[in-house]
């Protein structure tokens, strides 16, 4: 029987690109909310602190166990050790509360944060440079393992690795020592076929992404004008049960690949039209159902035995 932890992100409760997509919840709040919906895991957000002793009483109240964390990546255009010297504290921060991995993030040359910037503008790498980068990704990567923490890259809209082809000449030219987090709505979104990557990628994916997308939404962006962000504040983004994917397909192929793990709802949107704790609700309930059917096991602990 396969395991999974079903986990969410706070992104749903506080958007840090946008404000104006944040709600006034607490982390306290935030954390009761997602595990009354039945989430065991929380990644972390810009409202956590930042010290273990600090953190670790929050999530044992809470029964949650941190599952990854947002960590903006530069090596696309600075230095290896700039990026070891920013990513230590995080290293040792969720080594000290037992969290499963860093996500990885790409922001150097990214256009994700920028409202300003269209789609179609965004960043494309060389055949030359992709195999620089996907090489310096792999020492980073086997570094962040030596020291106690893996990390999962993130393909992301608006990054240098976006699009399908994209994902497939980083992954062919990086090795097993970068994880892949493989995120279902980005990918859509990039217009790619999540089923595919995932059968070409299985071996690398240890952390998983459920954002579900809206099409309706995405197929009316005008590329050439509209931003990634504000592709966002539209409503690109939802939760299982609620937009176009086909979550029992997609969980169906992770576990005909044998992975076990966490699956992660990270699905930014207004709040105030979408309620988080409603749509965690949906996410949950939809996942179970799909989960079910593919003969996972979803765990019920929460907080972990650190």
């Amino acid at each position: 029987m396969l395991k999974a932890k079903l986990g969410m992100s706070p992104i749903a409760w506080w958007n840090d690109d946008l404000a104006e997509l944040s709600d006034d919840v607490s982390l306290e709040e935030c954390l009761a909310q997602s595990r009354s919906a039945g989430f065991t895991g929380m990644e972390k957000g810009r409202r956590f602190p930042e010290d273990p002793k600090l953190m670790l009483p929050i999530l044992k109240k809470a029964d949650v166990t941190l599952c990854g964390g947002w960590y903006s990546g530069t090596l696309v255009n600075e230095e290896m050790a700039i990026n070891k010297d920013r990513i230590w504290p995080m290293i040792e921060l969720f080594k000290a509360v037992n969290a499963p991995c860093i996500v990885y993030g790409e922001v150097g040359r990214s256009i994700q944060g920028d409202r300003s910037k269209p789609l179609a503008t965004k960043p494309k790498l060389e055949d030359s440079e992709m195999k620089s980068y996907a090489r310096k990704m792999t020492e980073f990567g086997e570094w962040c393992a030596e020291q106690g923490m893996p990390l999962a890259y993130h393909h992301h809209m608006a990054a240098v690795v976006e699009t399908e082809p994209e994902l497939d000449a980083f992954m062919n030219h990086s090795g097993e020592g970068i994880p892949l987090l493989l995120d279902a709505g980005h990918l859509a979104f990039a217009g790619g076929d999540p089923l595919r990557a995932i059968d070409k990628h299985h071996k690398r994916i240890n952390h998983v992404h459920v954002k579900d997308v809206r099409m309706d939404v995405i197929k009316k962006l005008d590329r050439s004008k509209q931003s990634f962000l504000d592709a966002v504040a539209l409503g690109a983004f939802t939760v299982p049960g609620d937009g176009s994917l086909d979550f029992g397909a997609i969980v169906q192929k992770f576990a005909d690949h044998g992975y076990e793990g966490w699956f992660v709802v990270e699905a930014e949107q207004d709040p105030k039209k979408n309620p988080p704790l409603k749509m965690a609700q949906v996410g949950h309930k939809e996942l179970m159902r799909v989960m079910t059917a593919a003969g996972y096991t979803v765990e019920t602990q929460g907080f972990p035995n650190v």
